[in-house]
């Protein structure tokens, strides 16, 4: 008979051990424990309790019977009451009353006897098995005996459970950390980044204070860029100086600083109240020390290496982000500084354009557009009046597009303005290919191979009814007289080119209604989408159809048929035109 009931016992331990370890979710367990150990002895009330190795301390895990506030607050120190003396010897502990034992804590009413049965695992204790029962002598040595037996399975099984949720946590972690990284990746604005990781910080790793200093190398001083008490008000900390303090150390050495107990440590410098424990983690771009992250609790011992592997790869992800900030930030400061710059620049070159003719010229009609590729253009044009009843129309174009090409079209202005207002000075009148020619010289001495322009030079003189013109490898000027519309070809070659170059003048008749159209190459030379030229004819289709109009009305006439053709093709060049009409 006792052989059978052994074997019967073998089978119905068997059967429960089997049941208890295929659970994996650790609360799913706690749960069935109970229902399993009704199968193998009667009790009133049952708690499974777990050891917390930090605190050396037991707390309730789970519990039949209890009060819930008992379950929520409750905790034993190792070998205090009957359950903490268990787990101190790791022997079972059977009472037939309890009240006759001095170590057993009234926990519960109306308990007369109990069995705590260690829980060990690999000769470690890790909890306990505790059973009581309002009757007294309820347990028996079996019911020890088979209990301590199942204990062993239970304790396999928190393990596992245990193991379990530590992987499963492990593997949510890192994709955390991916998705963290991610968000990071995409906030470019560097308060904002900041104040966003002391949020994404709190999804992996539990803290009262968190603070994230960065490096001035210059001052080798750690600006502490944000400091969070959770809960409440953001703090205002001082500068560390670097190799100071565990904020200073982790820093200069470029590795953690965990401390368990600040109050023994001499690096530690007091800066908030209550702090306990600190975990300090360098931001490391490559081998350079950029800052750290600061992490302390009221709580001794309550960061464990564990934050630290976890951090660790945050605080990668983190300088690098921080640093993409700062990039990002410096560009846009640079940005903003030379959109700054540029529109001054505008608004300078606009300004050394002409705004108005000469106010004392009568019988003719002066009218023009610029439109700049970029926000500056290398075109230039200038309407002046160095004699009476003569005025000198200038219209050209620097290579290249720009800054430069801005630069450089508004020195060969101020040539053309010096050339041109000189004739006043000199005993005989330069002519149009003189001031060309010194123009050309001056520019080829500037030693700017790379650039050059293209100028078309003409003094009209409205007394003696005659425009001289000269030109240097800008497009032929176009003139409509007489009904009929045709360019006037001067061939020539661009200035600043070559030393020797010289240029040839045309002498025209002026008569009433002649208009005269001067244009840059981006008017010509401007392609629609099929990649079809603008061109000098349409141009002169235009004029046949305006020439009647005031110079104003031609220039839009002429602008407005060549956008209409460029249709939605992109502007790849300067664009200017200048019209002259002869109105007496």
């Amino acid at each position: 008979m006792p052989a059978f009931r052994d074997a019967a016992e073998l089978a119905v331990l068997f059967e429960l051990g089997r049941e208890v370890t295929s659970v994996l979710e650790l609360n799913e367990l706690l749960e069935k424990i109970p229902e399993l150990i009704s199968r193998l002895a009667s009790f009133t009330v049952f708690s499974v309790y777990l050891l917390d190795e930090r605190r050396q301390d037991l707390r309730i895990a789970y519990a039949v019977g209890y009060p819930e506030e008992v379950v929520r607050t409750f905790r034993l120190k190792l070998g205090e009451g009957v359950v903490g003396s268990a787990v101190a010897e790791k022997r079972p502990i059977l009472l037939d009353d309890v009240d006759t034992d001095p170590r057993y804590l009234k926990t519960v009413p109306g308990v007369r006897s109990q069995l705590a049965v260690p829980l060990r695992h690999q000769g470690r204790v890790i909890g306990a098995l505790n059973l009581l029962s309002d009757q007294r002598a309820a347990f028996t040595e079996r019911d020890e005996r088979i209990v301590r037996q199942f204990a062993a399975h239970v304790a396999q099984a928190i393990v596992n459970a245990r193991l379990f949720a530590s992987e499963r946590e492990y593997a949510d972690t890192l994709e955390t950390l991916a998705e963290i990284g991610r968000e990071m990746s995409a906030i470019l604005d560097l308060d904002e980044l900041l104040t966003r990781l002391a949020h994404l910080v709190k999804r992996i790793i539990n803290y009262r204070i968190f603070g994230i200093a960065l490096l001035d190398e210059g001052s080798e001083m750690l600006e502490m860029k944000l400091a969070i008490k959770y809960g409440e008000n953001p703090l205002v900390l001082a500068p560390v100086k670097l190799g100071q303090g565990l904020v200073g150390y982790a820093a200069l050495h470029k590795e953690a600083a965990l401390v368990d107990d600040v109050t023994v440590d001499p690096r530690y410098i007091k800066a908030v109240e209550d702090v306990r424990s600190e975990l300090v983690i360098p931001l490391l771009l490559k081998d350079r020390c950029i800052g750290v992250f600061d992490l302390e609790s009221p709580e001794p011992g309550a960061f464990t290496k564990k934050h630290v592997e976890l951090l660790t790869l945050l605080a990668a992800q983190a300088a690098v982000a921080i640093e993409n900030a700062r990039l990002y930030e410096a560009i846009r400061d640079n940005e903003l500084r030379l959109e700054k710059e540029l529109r001054f620049a505008q608004r300078v070159q606009m300004a050394l354009l002409p705004q108005e003719l000469p106010k004392r010229l009568k019988g003719v009609d002066v009218a023009w557009h610029f439109d700049p590729a970029r926000e500056l253009g290398g075109d230039l044009y200038d309407f002046l009046s160095p004699e009476r009843h003569t005025l000198v129309v200038s219209v050209g174009d620097v290579s290249g597009k720009g800054v430069p090409a801005a630069l450089y079209s508004a020195f060969v202005g101020e040539l053309v303005r010096g050339r041109t207002f000189r004739r006043r000075l000199e005993t005989r009148q330069s002519t149009p290919a003189v001031v060309l020619n010194a123009m050309n010289r001056i520019l080829h001495d500037r030693n700017l191979e790379e650039y050059y322009c293209t100028l078309c030079y003409a003094v009209f003189d409205l007394k003696r009814r005659q425009v001289i013109m000269t030109n240097s490898g800008l497009p032929y000027p176009i003139r409509h007289t007489a009904g009929a519309g045709a360019q006037i070809p001067m061939p020539g070659v661009p200035l600043g080119s070559f030393a020797a170059s010289t240029y040839d003048e045309v002498t025209l008749d002026l008569t009433a209604g002649d208009v005269f159209v001067f244009c840059s190459d981006g008017i010509y030379e401007a392609f629609n989408e099929r990649g079809e030229e603008f061109g000098a004819g349409r141009v002169i289709e235009v004029l046949d159809r305006t020439n009647v109009l005031p110079a104003k009305e031609i220039v839009s006439a002429i602008f407005g048929a060549m956008q209409a053709f460029r249709g939605d093709a992109e502007q790849s060049d300067d664009q200017t035109v200048v019209v002259v009409k002869v109105t007496q």
